[in-house]
């Protein structure tokens, strides 16, 4: 399949690069590194999404230029769906992009049932920016200092840190290729890590003043509200990272992020450790992910949301 996406890019002149709504790292630093190398080729390229980019990715190069609208969409011959399982996952505008002749997905969620003829897919890639380092290596292209930073940046967010079980040897090689090409860890970690606004510590406070510990199920929980975001001053990309908190308590396998997006909706963000299987959990309410991560909308009042997720892992 790879060399026929390389035909496809061969071929194609004006790309569209686009990933889900709510945005992460690995889904900017691929689509900015798929950029840079598209335009080093002498094509048109421009990424859209539908949400603006979190603070703490604005450093990427060639962040400043993502577009979130698209005039002229019927202009574009070739577009590149990156780290989605399903097409509605970019936004309102996945009707738009679904017209466009020549549709390429690379992913490497578990859920993903390939909605496009053209498609780089594998579950046990660490990231999707793995995957497109080595579509980029099986092109002979050459990695500059961007696609590098942009690729590392994609790597180190969804292995957080190269800690979790998806970093693989081959990880670890593609990532330090990037590093011999240019890109900077300390930089690139301080810059995502540690480079905090002040509201978002203050916001963190909020979530752990909810914290949850179910040792008997080996459960912990937080959740973040909209009336934490007016109280700290915060935005909900703020709460990237949160997750991650409750996770590291001992005794705990599954981490669970309640995040407020309507007046009874939530999404639930999902972690585990070692073979805990929370996509399991999360296709139970419609959504996906991977083994050790995954997320989901859930509809109702919070408490009643909270015992049927409850309900969901004790019958794993």
């Amino acid at each position: 399949m790879i060399k026929n996406i390389i035909a496809a890019i061969a071929a194609g002149q004006k790309f569209l690069i686009t990933a889900h709504v709510r945005l992460d790292g690995d889904a900017l630093g691929s689509e900015l590194a798929l950029c840079a190398l598209l335009r080093g080729m002498g094509k048109q390229a421009l990424v859209f999404n539908q949400d603006s980019t979190p603070e703490r990715y604005r450093f990427l190069p060639g962040a400043k230029d993502i577009a979130h609208q698209v005039p002229d969409m019927e202009t574009y011959d070739t577009g590149f769906v990156l780290d989605c399982s399903e097409l509605d996952r970019v936004g309102d505008i996945a009707g738009a992009i679904a017209a466009i002749p020549t549709l390429i997905n690379i992913d490497h969620h578990v859920s993903n049932g390939g909605f496009c003829d053209l498609r780089l897919l594998d579950p046990q890639a660490s990231s999707t920016g793995e995957l497109l380092y080595r579509l980029i290596r099986d092109m002979k292209t050459p990695l500059t200092k961007d696609i590098c930073t942009n690729l590392y940046a994609a790597i180190l967010t969804d292995t957080g840190g190269f800690r979790y079980s998806s970093t693989r040897a081959e990880t670890l090689r593609a990532a330090g290729d990037l590093v011999a090409g240019g890109a900077d860890p300390q930089w690139i970690s301080e810059n995502i890590y540690e480079n905090d606004p002040p509201s978002r510590l203050r916001l963190l406070a909020k979530a752990l003043e909810t914290l949850q510990l179910d040792l008997t199920h080996r459960v912990a929980s937080m959740v973040v509200s909209f009336d934490h975001l007016r109280e700290t001053g915060a935005t909900m990309d703020q709460t990237d990272g949160f997750i991650d908190i409750p996770r590291t308590v001992r005794g705990i396998d599954i981490a669970l992020l309640y995040s407020q997006m309507g007046d009874r909706l939530y999404k639930l963000s999902l972690r585990s450790k070692g073979a805990v299987n929370v996509e399991k959990i999360a296709s139970l309410f419609g959504g996906g992910g991977h083994i050790n991560a995954a997320a989901c909308r859930i509809e109702g009042d919070l408490p009643d949301i909270q015992s049927r997720v409850l309900d969901a892992i004790k019958s794993l």
